[in-house]
């Protein structure tokens, strides 16, 4: 799920460098249309409905930034992405930004000229398993087939837990992860590895989940989050923004409930300069003052859009853990709006 440099560095890099993208806001405002990449499809985080609606954790960032920036969370082009073309899809400006489980690295970051705006989940990569395969743990996978999706540092993660814990294992190579799991249902590989989010996803929407079991290693760091290219830093700074206004809002405990009573004024400083009954910081990014109200009114606050697409009472069933807020011991935490 974390693509690597399959297309090679100097590629990705050179259709960056050979374009200009210094005024993607301004291009997005007079097309009247976000494009905004996604995954090919992961329950809970991107995927269509039953009508063809995107849906999920991801998604909804690019409704968050689709509304501060057009004023309609519904102006958008979804362009699904694979492992192999999401990276060539934003450096040649196929997409205007990358909203899917994408893990921030130095190499995407420094060499493949992306900026990161942030992390909107802490993830790390695991291994699911079928339960009659009668395995605790992954280092009980010595000779194991694997079903991996090609692109990614999955992986090369994969290719370093079982050198360092003296094991093979057989690569079964696919290229998105509802192959990964065709496959792995029919029996092709042992086991599936992906980021952990991924595998509790998948697992949940099985015929029979418990016939399943996601191994207790973690065997990296994932943090995922949204990117754009490098060289335009005011279309960053607007993607970066939206997603701060989120947790800020959940921080602040602006709901999507409260958000009209609350945008009239209050005694917080800091919520009336979120909200834009004070203060100029929607002017700051080329957007008018409410710009952080209509994204958080798409789908409400970061703690709202976790609960509802892959929290507690979803199938997904996913724990905040690391993802709570940091006021309550979590790693969500966004800078000062002032």
């Amino acid at each position: 799920m974390k693509t690597s440099f399959i297309l090679g560095a100097v590629t990705v890099a050179g259709l960056t460098a050979g374009a200009a993208f210094a005024g993607t806001l301004d291009d997005v405002k007079a097309r009247g249309k976000l494009n905004c990449g996604v995954s090919t499809g992961v329950p809970g985080f991107a995927e269509p409905d039953a009508n063809g609606v995107w849906q999920g954790f991801d998604v909804a960032v690019c409704r968050a930034v689709a509304a501060a920036v057009l004023n309609d969370s519904d102006a958008i082009e979804f362009v699904p992405t694979t492992g192999k073309t999401r990276f060539t899809a934003l450096a040649s400006g196929e997409i205007d930004m990358l909203a899917r489980n994408t893990t921030w690295t130095f190499s995407r970051d420094v060499d493949l000229k992306f900026e990161f705006v942030g992390v909107n989940y802490y993830d790390g990569q695991g291994f699911m398993a079928k339960a009659d395969l009668g395995v605790s743990s992954a280092t009980e996978l010595d000779g194991a087939t694997v079903c991996i999706q090609t692109g990614t540092t999955t992986e090369l993660n994969l290719a370093d837990f079982f050198r360092s814990n003296n094991m093979s294992y057989e690569a079964v190579p696919v290229e998105t992860g509802s192959e990964a799991v065709t496959n792995y249902l029919a029996g092709a590989c042992d086991v599936f590895t992906t980021d952990r989010s991924a595998l509790a996803a998948r697992r949940a929407n099985f015929e029979v989940p418990t016939d399943h079991v996601v191994l207790p290693e973690i065997v990296s760091k994932e943090p995922l989050g949204p990117l754009v290219r490098h060289g335009d830093n005011n279309w960053g700074d607007v993607v970066r923004w939206t997603l701060n206004a989120l947790i800020t809002a959940e921080e602040l405990g602006v709901t999507s409930g409260n958000l009209e009573e609350m945008s009239k004024g209050t005694n917080n400083p800091e919520m009336n300069r979120l909200l834009g009954s004070e203060g100029n910081l929607g002017e700051m990014l080329g957007l008018d003052a409410e710009w952080a109200k209509r994204a958080i009114a798409v789908s409400g606050n970061y703690g709202e859009i976790f609960e509802n697409n892959i929290g507690a009472g979803t199938i997904i069933g996913l724990a905040r853990g690391v993802n709570a807020k940091w006021t309550d011991g979590g790693l969500i935490y966004s800078p000062p709006f002032r």
